[in-house]
């Protein structure tokens, strides 16, 4: 009796293990996971452009914008699980980027902008892809469009002001090659 109890629970436990391990569960969650961004991407750049320090100054809450900028802006633009980040005025000197003499700073992270910290109000937004709803896309920007920090994109959307702030309601992109 006690050995048929023995194997019992072992069968029990090695079904628990299966069923919860690395197979069939993980494998539908991963293909839910995986989303198309294609829709968010523009084959060609949008007419009408402006920089960030621009659109910053100029525009209103719920004007249909086209805004160019880098990505960047912190240690960290990206927000994590959303299709959302910063990006910076292009005037602004990333880390990288040599000065006129043909110097350039030793950040790790030239994109947080380090060297032009005090230019930063005024000459960032915050990019957020929405869906249908208005609602943020609940997906890594990184993983949907793959661009990195520095990368110049162009962005289509309508402008939401908050607090200060400027953020571009996208429903495009284009990346500046």
């Amino acid at each position: 009796m006690k050995n048929e109890i023995l194997a019992m629970a072992m069968l029990t436990l090695f079904a628990l293990v299966t069923l919860s391990g690395c197979g069939g569960v993980k494998e539908a969650e991963t293909v839910e996971d995986k989303f198309d961004g294609s829709r968010y991407v523009l084959s060609a750049e949008p007419d009408g452009g402006q920089d960030v320090a621009a659109a910053f100054k100029d525009v209103k809450d719920g004007d249909d914008i086209v805004i160019i900028g880098r990505v960047g802006g912190s240690f960290d633009p990206w927000v994590k699980n959303r299709a959302a980040f910063n990006i910076v005025d292009c005037s602004l000197r990333a880390c990288s980027d040599e000065t006129p003499d043909g110097e350039t700073c030793s950040c790790t992270t030239p994109w947080d902008y380090c060297c032009e910290t005090d230019k930063l109000k005024g000459a960032m937004a915050m990019v957020k892809f929405v869906d249908a709803d208005g609602k943020v896309v609940k997906h890594s920007a990184q993983d949907v469009f793959a661009v990195k920090e520095l990368q110049t994109v162009v962005i289509q959307g309508k402008a939401e002001r908050d607090a200060g702030n400027l953020n571009i309601l996208a429903t495009g992109m284009y990346v500046r090659k």
